[in-house]
């Protein structure tokens, strides 16, 4: 078998304090191939790793031949994302979000769809109103297939794929809730229920092996035993793990439960500090301020027996670098990972490892569509 070689994106939400035309440039600095830009909703409720690198209001066939030209004038390739609950949550910002998605899959469809390999990210969240009811993940699986069935035949009609990451959103609510799980696609098994639900290819994945390491699960075994078909984008970002005083009283199963602070303190209890410290883990990225809990060798190996030849994307979460919210630092972790990964990834040649398959973006031409919305799709 030819070796494969994968390209090595930027996820462009570390990058919030930028314009598109300077992530192009910290791209470029880094040494990547392309970029997956983040297209949130500027009126949208999240306040945690979201950036907004495309103008998506009143994007027409115009716009699109102008940001195929740009980033094939950088010699860069592209997808889109947003990552908002889809199912679940407050109904009218539940609806803004699906619309929103829609918005983004014909934006896709305008810059090539799966012919330049532009496809559309998001998250599925969780209905935790269905959630508390006995059967309530069952229920979490219709609600998706009621909300999702309609967008993925959209998307599939354009020529678009869909790729769901499986982060839980474990600091989604607040930490007094009991559960951590607030994304559907948070393991391996729903995932596959999910796709048994709606057979269509035009959805598949985003891994990012970060989430499951935390979750006790070894992603080579996630890898071996997934759908690799459906298997997209790989999000670069790992984990080390915490042997502290609270991982040891709670465990590593359960997240870290809110009792009394008065009650908790006499009894000498650690209880979280914040809604994301329910888990006992420190986001890192590999290669950048030390060793962290994944086998990094393993799971490019297996990914390449198993046939993966997509991009690995940079999703810089770690707490030394887009944490500090330095620019220079965050700038470093990018170029370090890259560094990093480029002799599991790229061929050796006279310039040490390089990717050498790159290819531009095709100059696609597209009649102009209407904007789709949420109730008009179900009709």
């Amino acid at each position: 078998m030819k070796n494969l070689q994968n390209p090595i994106w930027l996820m462009s939400s570390a990058y919030d304090q930028l314009s598109q035309d300077q992530l192009l440039e910290s791209a470029l600095a880094a040494g990547a191939q392309g970029i997956d830009l983040c297209v949130f909703r500027k009126d949208g409720t999240r306040q945690d790793h979201t950036a907004t690198h495309l103008e998506y209001e009143d994007f027409g066939p115009e716009q699109a031949k102008q940001t195929i030209q740009k980033f094939n004038d950088k010699g860069l390739r592209l997808s889109l994302g947003a990552f908002e609950n889809m199912i679940g949550g407050e109904e009218a910002e539940r609806v803004k979000n699906q619309n929103h998605l829609l918005k983004l899959i014909r934006i896709a469809h305008l810059l090539g769809g799966d012919e330049n390999d532009v496809m559309v990210g998001t998250f599925v969240g969780y209905n935790h109103d269905l959630g508390n009811q006995i059967d309530g993940f069952q229920k979490n699986l219709d609600e998706y297939k009621r909300v999702f069935e309609p967008i993925v035949k959209y998307a599939e009609d354009l020529g678009v794929t869909i790729v769901y990451e499986n982060c839980p959103m474990e600091g989604w609510r607040s930490s007094r809730y009991t559960s951590t799980y607030n994304n559907l696609p948070g393991v391996l098994a729903a995932r596959k229920l999910m796709y048994a639900l709606i057979p269509s290819k035009a959805h598949g994945e985003i891994y990012d092996p970060s989430h499951d390491i935390w979750q006790n699960t070894d992603p080579v075994d996630v890898i071996d035993q997934m759908d690799i078909d459906r298997l997209k984008r790989i999000h670069v970002k790992t984990t080390r793990m915490n042997a502290d005083k609270g991982s040891i009283e709670w465990g590593g199963m359960y997240p870290m439960q809110y009792v009394d602070p008065a009650l908790a303190a006499k009894a000498g209890v650690n209880i979280p500090q914040h809604d994301w410290d329910r888990h006992h883990y420190t986001a890192m990225l590999p290669g950048f301020g030390g060793t962290d809990d994944m086998d990094w060798n393993s799971f490019v190996e297996i990914l390449h027996d198993r046939g993966f030849s997509g991009p690995f994307e940079i999703e810089n979460e770690a707490k030394n670098s887009k944490d500090t919210h330095n620019m220079a630092a965050i700038n470093q972790g990018a170029k370090n990972t890259v560094n990093f990964l480029a002799p599991l990834l790229w061929e050796l040649g006279d310039k040490g490892y390089v990717f050498s398959e790159q290819k531009s973006l095709k100059d696609v031409e597209r009649t102009d569509i209407p904007v789709q919305t949420i109730d008009k799709l179900k009709n």
